[in-house]
Protein backbone atom coordinates (compact mmCIF):
# COMPACT_ATOMS: atom_id res chain seq x y z
CA UNK A 1 0.00 0.00 0.00
CA UNK A 2 1.23 3.63 -0.56
CA UNK A 3 2.24 6.14 1.79
CA UNK A 4 -0.04 8.29 1.03
CA UNK A 5 -3.02 6.16 1.30
CA UNK A 6 -1.90 4.64 4.33
CA UNK A 7 -1.33 8.57 5.46
CA UNK A 8 -5.05 9.30 4.29
CA UNK A 9 -6.33 6.40 6.10
CA UNK A 10 -4.77 7.24 9.35
CA UNK A 11 -6.28 10.48 9.21
CA UNK A 12 -9.53 9.56 9.02
CA UNK A 13 -9.36 7.96 12.09
CA UNK A 14 -8.24 11.33 13.72
CA UNK A 15 -10.81 13.55 15.35
CA UNK A 16 -10.49 16.03 12.64
CA UNK A 17 -11.39 13.13 10.06
CA UNK A 18 -13.81 11.95 12.41
CA UNK A 19 -15.81 15.73 12.77
CA UNK A 20 -15.62 15.62 9.08
CA UNK A 21 -17.69 12.54 8.76
CA UNK A 22 -19.96 13.67 11.67
CA UNK A 23 -20.72 16.87 10.16
CA UNK A 24 -21.62 15.58 6.56
CA UNK A 25 -24.05 13.00 8.29
CA UNK A 26 -25.69 15.40 10.74
CA UNK A 27 -26.11 18.21 7.28
CA UNK A 28 -27.71 14.82 5.47
CA UNK A 29 -30.18 14.19 7.95
CA UNK A 30 -31.15 11.32 6.32
CA UNK A 31 -34.32 9.65 8.26
CA UNK A 32 -34.05 5.65 9.00
CA UNK A 33 -37.70 5.24 9.10
CA UNK A 34 -37.76 4.25 5.78
CA UNK A 35 -35.41 1.61 4.10
CA UNK A 36 -33.70 3.92 0.84
CA UNK A 37 -31.51 2.79 -1.98
CA UNK A 38 -28.28 4.70 -1.86
CA UNK A 39 -25.48 4.64 -3.89
CA UNK A 40 -21.90 5.82 -2.75
CA UNK A 41 -20.20 7.01 -5.95
CA UNK A 42 -16.54 7.16 -5.32
CA UNK A 43 -16.82 5.32 -2.05
CA UNK A 44 -13.03 5.66 -0.76
CA UNK A 45 -12.98 3.79 2.71
CA UNK A 46 -16.65 3.17 2.61
CA UNK A 47 -16.95 5.43 6.32
CA UNK A 48 -19.74 7.39 4.75
CA UNK A 49 -21.17 3.98 2.54
CA UNK A 50 -20.91 1.57 5.89
CA UNK A 51 -22.73 4.26 8.23
CA UNK A 52 -25.80 4.47 5.85
CA UNK A 53 -25.93 0.99 5.86
CA UNK A 54 -26.99 0.14 9.29
CA UNK A 55 -31.07 1.06 7.99
CA UNK A 56 -30.85 1.85 4.24
CA UNK A 57 -29.78 -0.48 1.16
CA UNK A 58 -25.88 0.80 0.01
CA UNK A 59 -24.19 0.46 -3.16
CA UNK A 60 -20.73 1.52 -3.08
CA UNK A 61 -18.78 2.04 -5.93
CA UNK A 62 -15.10 2.61 -5.73
CA UNK A 63 -12.15 1.58 -8.30
CA UNK A 64 -8.93 2.26 -5.96
CA UNK A 65 -7.95 -1.13 -5.24
CA UNK A 66 -5.69 0.26 -2.23
CA UNK A 67 -8.63 2.44 -0.78
CA UNK A 68 -11.12 -0.86 -0.96
CA UNK A 69 -8.41 -3.42 0.65
CA UNK A 70 -8.60 -1.03 3.80
CA UNK A 71 -12.33 0.11 3.89
CA UNK A 72 -15.04 -0.01 6.54
CA UNK A 73 -16.94 -3.08 6.99
CA UNK A 74 -18.98 -3.07 9.68
CA UNK A 75 -22.41 -3.22 7.96
CA UNK A 76 -23.48 -4.78 4.67
CA UNK A 77 -23.32 -2.82 1.69
CA UNK A 78 -22.28 -3.58 -1.83
CA UNK A 79 -19.42 -3.32 -3.26
CA UNK A 80 -18.53 -2.38 -6.90
CA UNK A 81 -14.62 -2.55 -7.85
CA UNK A 82 -15.79 0.06 -10.70
CA UNK A 83 -16.10 3.62 -11.66
CA UNK A 84 -18.25 5.09 -14.15
CA UNK A 85 -18.45 2.12 -15.99
CA UNK A 86 -20.52 1.21 -13.40
CA UNK A 87 -23.11 3.96 -13.53
CA UNK A 88 -23.32 3.80 -17.77
CA UNK A 89 -25.03 -0.61 -16.62
CA UNK A 90 -27.46 1.20 -14.11
CA UNK A 91 -31.07 1.76 -15.07
CA UNK A 92 -32.87 5.17 -15.00
CA UNK A 93 -34.15 6.95 -12.16
CA UNK A 94 -32.95 3.37 -9.64
CA UNK A 95 -31.86 5.11 -6.27
CA UNK A 96 -33.12 7.83 -3.49
CA UNK A 97 -29.84 9.33 -2.63
CA UNK A 98 -27.17 9.20 -4.67
CA UNK A 99 -23.16 10.57 -3.05
CA UNK A 100 -20.18 12.13 -5.42
CA UNK A 101 -17.97 13.18 -2.29
CA UNK A 102 -14.79 14.74 -3.23
CA UNK A 103 -14.39 12.66 -6.60
CA UNK A 104 -14.60 15.62 -9.66
CA UNK A 105 -11.92 17.25 -8.30
CA UNK A 106 -9.39 14.36 -9.59
CA UNK A 107 -11.89 13.43 -12.96
CA UNK A 108 -11.31 15.31 -16.39
CA UNK A 109 -14.78 14.48 -17.82
CA UNK A 110 -17.10 15.91 -14.75
CA UNK A 111 -19.88 16.57 -17.13
CA UNK A 112 -20.15 12.76 -18.07
CA UNK A 113 -20.43 11.68 -14.55
CA UNK A 114 -22.57 14.06 -13.54
CA UNK A 115 -25.03 13.59 -16.33
CA UNK A 116 -25.22 9.40 -15.06
CA UNK A 117 -25.48 10.64 -11.50
CA UNK A 118 -28.48 12.43 -12.31
CA UNK A 119 -29.46 9.67 -14.94
CA UNK A 120 -29.61 6.92 -11.89
CA UNK A 121 -31.17 9.32 -9.29
CA UNK A 122 -35.20 9.22 -8.68
CA UNK A 123 -37.35 11.91 -9.32
CA UNK A 124 -37.62 13.75 -5.35
CA UNK A 125 -34.21 12.03 -5.06
CA UNK A 126 -31.75 13.83 -3.66
CA UNK A 127 -27.72 14.28 -4.81
CA UNK A 128 -25.37 14.90 -2.20
CA UNK A 129 -21.73 16.37 -3.62
CA UNK A 130 -18.88 17.76 -1.35
CA UNK A 131 -15.77 19.86 -3.30
CA UNK A 132 -12.97 21.55 -1.98
CA UNK A 133 -13.86 25.58 -2.02
CA UNK A 134 -10.92 27.53 -3.62
CA UNK A 135 -11.21 30.08 -0.92
CA UNK A 136 -11.13 28.20 2.54
CA UNK A 137 -7.99 25.79 0.31
CA UNK A 138 -6.47 29.20 -0.01
CA UNK A 139 -7.03 30.02 4.02
CA UNK A 140 -5.79 26.86 4.99
CA UNK A 141 -2.35 27.24 2.65
CA UNK A 142 -1.77 30.81 4.23
CA UNK A 143 -2.52 29.96 8.15
CA UNK A 144 -2.65 26.14 8.69
CA UNK A 145 0.50 25.92 6.33
CA UNK A 146 2.13 29.02 6.05
CA UNK A 147 2.16 29.46 2.42
CA UNK A 148 0.80 32.69 1.41
CA UNK A 149 2.45 31.93 -2.02
CA UNK A 150 0.27 28.59 -2.55
CA UNK A 151 -2.68 30.78 -1.13
CA UNK A 152 -1.59 33.21 -3.97
CA UNK A 153 -1.42 30.60 -6.60
CA UNK A 154 -4.70 29.37 -5.34
CA UNK A 155 -6.64 32.34 -6.22
CA UNK A 156 -5.64 33.04 -9.70
CA UNK A 157 -6.73 31.77 -12.67
CA UNK A 158 -5.74 28.02 -12.41
CA UNK A 159 -6.79 26.37 -9.21
CA UNK A 160 -5.34 23.21 -10.32
CA UNK A 161 -2.85 21.66 -7.66
CA UNK A 162 -1.08 18.43 -6.62
CA UNK A 163 -2.24 16.32 -4.20
CA UNK A 164 -1.68 12.06 -2.81
CA UNK A 165 -4.26 11.32 -5.81
CA UNK A 166 -2.64 13.28 -8.26
CA UNK A 167 -3.70 16.79 -10.29
CA UNK A 168 -6.59 17.70 -8.22
CA UNK A 169 -9.11 20.82 -10.35
CA UNK A 170 -10.76 22.85 -7.38
CA UNK A 171 -14.03 23.99 -9.44
CA UNK A 172 -16.27 26.50 -8.54
CA UNK A 173 -19.88 25.77 -7.38
CA UNK A 174 -21.06 27.73 -10.25
CA UNK A 175 -19.53 25.32 -12.37
CA UNK A 176 -21.07 22.26 -10.58
CA UNK A 177 -24.74 24.25 -10.92
CA UNK A 178 -24.17 25.10 -14.51
CA UNK A 179 -23.27 21.63 -15.08
CA UNK A 180 -26.07 19.74 -14.16
CA UNK A 181 -29.87 19.77 -15.93
CA UNK A 182 -32.71 22.34 -14.84
CA UNK A 183 -34.36 19.10 -13.25
CA UNK A 184 -31.63 19.30 -10.40
CA UNK A 185 -32.79 22.12 -7.64
CA UNK A 186 -29.88 22.77 -5.61
CA UNK A 187 -31.86 23.02 -1.97
CA UNK A 188 -29.19 23.91 0.28
CA UNK A 189 -25.02 24.42 0.07
CA UNK A 190 -23.33 23.81 3.65
CA UNK A 191 -19.84 25.03 4.94
CA UNK A 192 -17.21 22.13 6.35
CA UNK A 193 -14.12 22.90 8.06
CA UNK A 194 -14.20 26.60 8.80
CA UNK A 195 -12.44 26.75 11.62
CA UNK A 196 -11.16 23.21 13.21
CA UNK A 197 -8.63 22.50 9.82
CA UNK A 198 -6.78 25.96 10.73
CA UNK A 199 -5.02 24.92 14.40
CA UNK A 200 -2.13 23.24 14.56
CA UNK A 201 -2.24 22.43 17.83
CA UNK A 202 -3.27 18.90 17.54
CA UNK A 203 -3.29 17.84 21.33
CA UNK A 204 -5.70 19.68 22.05
CA UNK A 205 -8.22 17.98 19.44
CA UNK A 206 -7.98 14.98 21.58
CA UNK A 207 -9.95 16.19 24.33
CA UNK A 208 -13.86 15.97 24.50
CA UNK A 209 -14.68 19.63 25.62
CA UNK A 210 -12.63 20.94 21.75
CA UNK A 211 -14.67 17.96 20.07
CA UNK A 212 -17.93 18.95 21.09
CA UNK A 213 -17.71 22.64 20.73
CA UNK A 214 -15.83 22.35 17.68
CA UNK A 215 -18.19 20.15 16.33
CA UNK A 216 -21.60 22.70 17.58
CA UNK A 217 -19.51 25.89 16.15
CA UNK A 218 -18.97 23.91 12.91
CA UNK A 219 -22.42 22.97 12.74
CA UNK A 220 -23.84 26.62 12.96
CA UNK A 221 -20.93 28.29 10.99
CA UNK A 222 -21.71 25.78 8.35
CA UNK A 223 -25.07 27.57 7.70
CA UNK A 224 -24.04 30.93 7.54
CA UNK A 225 -22.85 32.49 4.28
CA UNK A 226 -19.82 34.51 5.54
CA UNK A 227 -18.14 30.75 7.11
CA UNK A 228 -19.51 29.00 3.52
CA UNK A 229 -17.26 31.01 1.89
CA UNK A 230 -14.46 30.52 3.28
CA UNK A 231 -14.73 27.12 4.58
CA UNK A 232 -12.07 24.40 3.02
CA UNK A 233 -15.11 22.38 1.80
CA UNK A 234 -18.56 22.95 0.23
CA UNK A 235 -21.42 20.54 0.27
CA UNK A 236 -24.36 21.02 -2.20
CA UNK A 237 -27.71 19.78 -2.08
CA UNK A 238 -29.15 18.97 -4.65
CA UNK A 239 -32.75 17.72 -5.12
CA UNK A 240 -34.40 16.28 -8.78
CA UNK A 241 -37.68 17.79 -9.43
CA UNK A 242 -40.17 16.52 -12.00
CA UNK A 243 -40.95 18.51 -15.07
Amino acid sequence: MSTSIKDYRNMVDQPWGRMFYELIFRQLNIPSDKRLKILDFGAGFCITADHFAEKHEVTAVEPNEEMRSVRIQNDNYTLIPQGIEYLETVEENLYDIVFCHNVLEYVDDKETILKQLERVLKPEGILSIIKHNVYGRAMAFAVFGDNPKAALDMLGEDNAEDSMFGNRDVYSNEYLIDSLSDKMFLAEIYGIRAFFGLSKNNEIKYTEEWYKSMLELEMKAGTMEEYKKIAFFNHLIFKKITK
